[in-house]
């Protein structure tokens, strides 16, 4: 069973059960982010616009490693 709000079916459906939220809450805002939308991509319908979403939390993180801006 699914929980729309505590268990959602996108954060739940990788193989090996774990949520999204297990692994993501032990980095960085952006580095989260990316995980979460790599991670949900197949699962939403957009997987386009989520790899997308991905990239733009990742190019994100190494501006802010590398000093540049965005």
């Amino acid at each position: 069973m699914t929980d729309p709000v505590d268990h959602p079916q996108h954060y739940t459906s990788h193989p090996s059960g774990i949520e999204v939220i297990q692994i993501t809450e032990h980095m960085n805002f952006c580095l989260g982010n990316a995980i979460k939308y790599i991670l949900r991509a197949d699962h939403k319908g957009k997987p386009i616009e989520d790899l997308r979403k991905a990239r733009w939390y990742i190019d994100r993180e190494l501006a802010r490693r590398t000093g540049e801006t965005q």
